[in-house]
């Protein structure tokens, strides 16, 4: 998005809270702290996270990712963006500009959205929570149909946006 774009967005939010605040100034303090909690709560994470990703883009070398992630990794492929989408720690915001890392080193679209989907619905800590207040019968049960749906999810965007370039230059 440009940023005259995101400027016109903030002001028309602004505008919003504002009428609200006419209306039932309660709710517009209420949108108000929580859009500041939000706000310091990325101001937090997101800069550590740019820092490693940076580091990342100069450590990993692109030949591992394409070989990991790539197109002609398959199985392999699979497994990896599972691993690790699964023992990733952080909200799922966090997980985009990774994602765009792993694609301008060679990782297939497939696999990112392979990463991305198991990175906001499967955590190592998850499990364990549902096994221990669920029952594992229940925890199991959600990964048998959580992993076949994630991989058919992958699949379909993969094929919907093939041959579009949206991918190979990000």
């Amino acid at each position: 998005m440009k940023t005259k774009t995101v400027m016109i967005l903030l002001l028309a939010l602004a505008a919003a809270n504002i009428a609200i605040f006419f209306f039932n100034p309660e709710k517009a303090l209420s949108v108000i702290f929580i859009s500041k909690n939000y706000i310091l709560e990325m101001l937090s994470i997101l800069p550590p996270i740019l820092i490693l990703i940076g580091l990342f883009d100069v450590w990993v070398p692109k030949s591992f990712i394409e070989k990991a992630m790539g197109k002609a990794s398959r199985l392999k492929g699979i497994l990896f963006s599972i691993l690790v989408g699964t023992a990733a720690m952080g909200p799922l915001y966090v997980a985009f500009p990774l994602g765009r890392s792993f694609l301008k080193k060679g990782a297939s679209l497939f696999n990112v959205s392979i990463f991305l989907c198991v990175w906001a619905s499967i955590k190592i800590p998850m499990i364990l929570f549902e096994i221990k207040f669920l029952g594992a019968d229940f925890a199991g049960l959600r990964l048998a149909l959580t992993i076949p749906s994630i991989i058919a999810i992958s699949w379909i965007l993969s094929f919907i946006l093939k041959g579009d370039g949206i991918y190979e230059t990000a």
